[in-house]
């Protein structure tokens, strides 16, 4: 019989080791199919709250938040990217050219939608919109910082535009996108992704597909009621 776990995620769309874990999950539950099941949520955390409307270059970004040179910076873009193959996703660019610059944006609005993704639509609906966010940032370089990107992203998996935008201008919405964010600082998440199985167990970081299958199976079997 086929146990359907809770499984929360805390992530940010511009985040690629978050693509990456939710390729590795993927596989992990693909390996698991007739045995284990999830109900996935995602929830709110930014990687660079303080980022300006203007964005980022993100090579630049990358080093300068790490301390790290420019072709250093290059080189560890280019080990999320094989690490994002082998996961079965990709952060490359694949729109027209000439390819629009690599940019990091703010993302308190794209949580803001996701937040209400989820009250209002459900866990599929909010997945859908939280993977068309990743594809328009990583794959279409769009700026998702934006009010209209973000409302075409929505209204691209069947959400209704004129609801998101005013989920987008709710004041109360926000409130509970800040909730979230610190819940995240309550349990002492510092990075993303972080997983929390059943409202319980935390697995951290982009794992490989064999560490979430072994991760699930124990939470299943700590979590299961005893004969």
């Amino acid at each position: 019989m086929t146990r359907t776990l809770t499984i929360d995620i805390w992530s940010d769309v511009m985040c690629p080791w978050c693509l990456v874990g939710w390729g590795n999950l993927g596989q992990a539950l693909d390996q698991l199919e007739g045995e284990i099941a999830a109900d996935i949520r995602w929830h709110a955390f930014e990687l660079n709250p303080d980022m300006p409307e203007e964005g980022e270059e993100r090579t630049a970004h990358i080093a300068r938040k790490y301390g790290r040179t420019i072709e250093q910076s290059k080189e560890v873009q280019d080990q999320m990217r094989q690490a994002a193959e082998a996961a079965g996703v990709s952060l490359d660019y694949e729109g027209p050219e000439p390819a629009p610059e690599a940019m990091m944006w703010n993302t308190f609005d794209a949580h803001k939608l996701l937040t209400w993704a989820l009250e209002e639509h459900g866990a599929e609906a909010q997945t859908r919109l939280k993977l068309a966010l990743f594809e328009a940032h990583f794959n279409q370089r769009r700026r998702i910082g934006e009010r209209d990107v973000l409302l075409a992203v929505a209204e691209e998996v069947g959400l209704d535009r004129e609801a998101a935008a005013k989920a987008l201008d709710s004041e109360d919405l926000a409130r509970k996108t800040r909730v979230e964010e610190r819940a995240a600082m309550e349990m002492n998440i510092t990075g993303v992704p972080a997983i929390i199985v059943e409202g319980r167990f935390m697995i951290p970081g982009a794992q490989p597909p064999e560490a979430y299958v072994n991760a699930l199976r124990r939470v299943t079997e700590r979590s299961s009621p005893r004969a």
